[in-house]
């Protein structure tokens, strides 16, 4: 019974949790990290899916209020992305359950490529704010109805998308963008954790042992962040994305 884990799975899934929260904080992905290891542990893969949105909620919301508690992120701004984030999502959770995924599945690594080269080449990207590309509320309805449909229809890299669309179109700076994110993040992921819950998919004992491991992490991760700042966050983000890139491309291909 899955019921039946260990104290050596859930001392595995804690500190699982404790470095996803880590690394999302910082450049998001940390679902690539937390997910297997919910499957290793015997989970059936919905409920790990859901699982695992529980205890990454945990994490973004924890990485959202450090941003926002130093001023780095304002709350005011965000309501209409937050909005229609929140819609998008919705969309996507009901649609995903009557839909196959397989065409994102393999648009997502190719779209991927492209925030990643962009970043890679575009040097002075996220140093310092930029002159923005569209205002901010066609941005939010536009990317938030999106991101936030794809991040509850599939999922993987809405956060690495979210810190590139933040960072090429409304001009923001690295650690700016990536406290943004976090909160975008923390709506869709509560929105697709509600479906999980309706449909009985979530494992509670093992979600709240990785969550206390995410809030952890999160809150480490997002304060070297903001410490650290653009010089720091730009390397880490290039090398999540990347990762991310090739796991899909070996889930997809291999």
């Amino acid at each position: 019974m899955i019921e039946d884990l260990s104290l050596i799975s859930f001392g595995i899934l804690f500190a699982t949790g404790l470095c996803a929260g880590f690394v999302d904080a910082i450049a998001g992905g940390g679902g690539l990290i937390a997910l297997p290891a919910l499957l290793a542990v015997g989970l059936p893969p919905a409920v790990a899916l859901g699982t695992n949105k529980l205890q990454g909620s945990f994490g973004t919301l924890s990485a959202a209020v450090n941003f926002i508690s130093k001023g780095l992120v304002d709350i005011r701004q965000c309501w209409v992305g937050m909005a229609f984030t929140f819609c998008g999502a919705v969309i996507g959770a009901v649609i995903i359950q009557h839909m196959d995924s397989g065409f994102i599945r393999h648009l997502i690594p190719v779209l991927l490529l492209v925030v990643f080269f962009y970043t890679l080449f575009s040097k002075t990207l996220g140093l310092q704010p930029a002159a923005p590309k569209m205002g901010r509320n066609l941005f939010f309805v536009l990317f938030g109805t999106g991101l936030g449909f794809y991040d509850g229809f599939f999922g993987p890299g809405t956060g690495s998308f979210w810190t590139g669309a933040l960072l090429i179109f409304l001009g923001l700076d690295m650690t700016g963008a990536v406290g943004t994110t976090r909160v975008m993040n923390f709506v869709s992921n509560i929105v697709a954790l509600a479906v999980f819950i309706i449909g009985g998919n979530v494992l509670w004992s093992a979600g709240l042992v990785m969550a206390a491991g995410q809030v952890i992490g999160a809150r480490a991760g997002s304060g070297l962040a903001i410490q650290r700042g653009a010089v720091f966050i730009r390397p880490f983000f290039l090398t999540v994305v990347f990762i991310t890139i090739v796991r899909l491309m070996y889930v997809n291909y291999g």
